[in-house]
């Protein structure tokens, strides 16, 4: 080993080598910190939306909007006639 190997190593290369590593700093913990509280945040939000109150029909009348409105999206040949079916459940028990 020639003394030009040891000046081209990096200090993370040294660390490496001993097994140690460069302990995070304060900033990309907290960084790292929001960002997975932002994440949790977003992920709450939409429970919250899927799980809030409404009545049967209008939870049948959303859901059968948004299927069709993905149906065209999808390769399935059989996701129209789920997305018809449902609508018309929805149809069916908002009548009575």
């Amino acid at each position: 080993m020639k003394l030009s190997d040891i000046s081209d190593l990096s200090k993370e290369d040294i660390l490496a080598a001993l097994g140690l590593a460069t302990k995070p700093t304060v900033s990309e913990r907290v960084l790292s910190s929001a960002g997975l509280f932002g994440l949790g945040a977003l992920v709450g939000a939409g429970v919250a939306l899927l799980l809030a109150p409404s009545s049967g029909r209008d939870l049948r009348d959303d859901l059968g909007r948004r299927i069709r409105r993905a149906a065209p999206d999808l390769d399935d040949p059989f996701t129209g006639d789920a997305a018809d079916s449902i609508a018309r459940e929805g149809e069916t028990r908002s009548a009575t």
